[in-house]
């Protein structure tokens, strides 16, 4: 029996900070790879190759994947909301930039936030905490603001399918805690996501009618790499396991740190400014995630 907690502990804090810096990271990696590696073929190579790790993985642990306990409906669901997810950060890449991809993407805990108390009451949002995921969702509005107004390339297109994306990473979160998949383990979990979307992304790409050139540069090896192991394997197997074990509206609202996050790396990658506005919005992120997980007061007897 998996033990659940009420709060998050330094644990699960730290492990969130961790995955948001490398999901901030991996908008402008994929970005900065379509122009070698075509979207839906690099995507299919990184879930193929996080599909064999993650067996590999549970071979060594021991971890059953095809044990019947239920899941297979629920997890076949979660794996194509998963994977239609991912398409649509791919192929939006194309058509915006990473970082205003990446605010609308963001938008998912508002859809965890809205849906998961219809069928997991324990985690019902009270006034104070729905302030603090408004004040984080608007700090990242304010700090992205620039790439609104500044004249950065993007089309309606991108925008509208990072938008669905965010929606249906916020969907995916709710079928897996409304289902039978909050008591699989976390392995299990990630496995049903990664093996449809391997599955079904080859076809995709070929049906988009992208070129197969398997002739990389050392860039495209060394991006392949750290977006197989450390995004689609390692951090995302961490946060299936945070899901299992830890409210899933307060993890959510960690999120907000990944879109100030890319904006961070794009300055560093390609030279752009870093604001006064950024950092306010970052300050007004950590109070935020303060109110959203800040404990009711306790109620004592008159």
């Amino acid at each position: 029996m998996i033990e659940r907690k009420a709060h998050l502990d330094t644990l699960a804090v730290s492990l969130l900070l961790g995955c948001c810096l490398f999901w901030g990271f991996q908008q402008v990696l994929i970005k900065a790879t379509i122009a070698e590696i075509a979207p839906m073929f690099q995507a299919s190579l990184r879930l193929a190759g996080a599909t064999a790790l993650l067996w590999l993985w549970c071979l060594w642990r021991r971890v059953p994947l095809f044990s019947r306990d239920g899941s297979l409906a629920a997890g076949l669901l979660a794996g194509t909301l998963f994977g239609a997810e991912f398409a649509c950060i791919y192929l939006g890449l194309q058509y915006t930039t990473a970082s205003r991809l990446t605010v609308f993407l963001y938008t998912s805990p508002f859809w965890v936030a809205l849906l998961v108390p219809l069928w997991v009451h324990s985690e019902k949002l009270r006034r104070l905490q729905w302030l603090g995921l408004l004040c984080a969702f608007v700090a990242v509005l304010f700090a992205l603001r620039e790439g609104f107004v500044g004249g950065a390339a993007s089309t309606a297109r991108g925008d509208l399918l990072a938008l669905a994306a965010g929606m249906l990473w916020g969907l995916t979160t709710v079928v897996i805690r409304a289902s039978r998949l909050s008591r699989v383990s976390a392995e299990k979990l990630l496995f049903y996501q990664l093996a449809v979307s391997a599955l079904a992304f080859p076809a995709l790409s070929l049906g988009l009618g992208e070129a197969w050139v398997w002739q990389f540069s050392a860039f495209g090896i060394v991006s392949l790499a750290v977006q197989t192991v450390i995004g689609a394997f390692a951090s995302y197997l961490a946060w299936m396991w945070m899901l299992g074990r830890y409210p899933a509206t307060k993890i959510s609202v960690f999120v907000f740190f990944t879109p100030l996050f890319a904006l961070l790396f794009g300055a560093a990658w390609l030279g752009e400014r870093v604001t006064p506005v950024l950092l306010g919005a970052m300050a007004m992120v950590a109070l935020g995630i303060v109110l959203v997980n800040r404990r009711p007061a306790p109620v004592h007897p008159d």
